[in-house]
């Protein structure tokens, strides 16, 4: 009876682990500010919210221009084009990479700001834009600011501190724009001769390529020295 006892109580113990781990992870969630925030934003978004926040529109869409595949050289926002695309379509990013004119800071920080309004101000959601430009070896998109060597011609050097100081430079500039997301470093291998941006990657060894990347993301000491 004794024996019969105690195999009962353990098993009633073990049964209140789950419980226990779960509780314990509900507890996390609740607590987590961020996640209560996007759990709540989602909650109250339609599918077609949804789906305009996981589309992605160039900045010619809603730029004055010609046509829509090249804006005007003062890269104007279309206030009506920017009104359907973002309110009337609830598109969630935007990216800029067939206007190839370098614009001053001034003029992306107004251009931008024009585009968060929208969001910000005309949609029930209110979720800011996320804006993208391929500053890869610099803020070239950007008058008067720093323009580096390509990815290849950085890995040539074999020194990640050189990939560290490109991107701490491209990133402060690139963000004194008020562009807040850059699509760089390309980690991709460049495996592939028939690759027609094979300047744009670190070349096709996996473990130079990681070093690169990280120096870019990670933001590795000035001081450290590598010796391959």
């Amino acid at each position: 009876m004794t024996n019969n006892k105690i195999i009962i109580s353990f098993l009633v113990a073990i049964s209140f682990f789950p419980s226990c781990k779960q509780n314990n992870n509900s507890t996390v969630e609740v607590l987590d500010p961020i996640s209560k925030k996007v759990d709540s934003i989602l909650s109250l978004m339609t599918l077609k919210e949804k789906i305009g926040q996981m589309t992605q529109i160039n900045l010619t869409v809603i730029a004055k221009g010609p046509n829509k595949w090249a804006s005007n050289d003062t890269m104007e926002i279309d206030y009506e084009k920017a009104k359907k695309a973002i309110v009337d379509y609830g598109v969630g990013s935007v990216l800029n990479t067939v206007n190839n004119l370098a614009q001053t800071p001034k003029t992306w920080f107004e251009n931008i700001s024009d585009i968060q309004k929208f969001a910000l101000d005309s949609t029930n959601i209110k979720v800011p834009v996320i804006y993208g430009i391929d500053a890869i070896h610099g803020a070239t998109y950007t008058d008067g600011a720093t323009m580096f060597p390509q990815q290849i011609s950085t890995a040539a050097t074999w020194n990640p501190v050189h990939a560290y100081n490109m991107a701490t430079v491209c990133a402060y500039e690139t963000r004194a724009c008020g562009i807040p997301w850059n699509f760089s470093p390309v980690l991709d291998l460049g495996v592939d001769p028939r690759f027609p941006r094979q300047f744009e990657t670190f070349g096709e060894d996996p473990f130079l390529v990681t070093e690169f990347g990280k120096a870019m993301i990670k933001r590795i000491p000035r001081r450290r020295k590598y010796s391959w």
